[in-house]
């Protein structure tokens, strides 16, 4: 059994990765927007 507190980093680690991803495609998807409507 893992100790509960590795567990939550190792998750807390994941959340953080899947925000800055969610954060970097906002962008992407921002700016193909502005290159379509143009």
């Amino acid at each position: 059994m893992l100790s509960p507190k590795l567990t939550l980093r190792d998750y807390n680690t994941q959340v953080g990765e899947v925000l800055a991803n969610k954060k970097a495609m906002n962008k992407v998807i921002r700016l193909v927007c502005l290159f379509a409507s143009r």
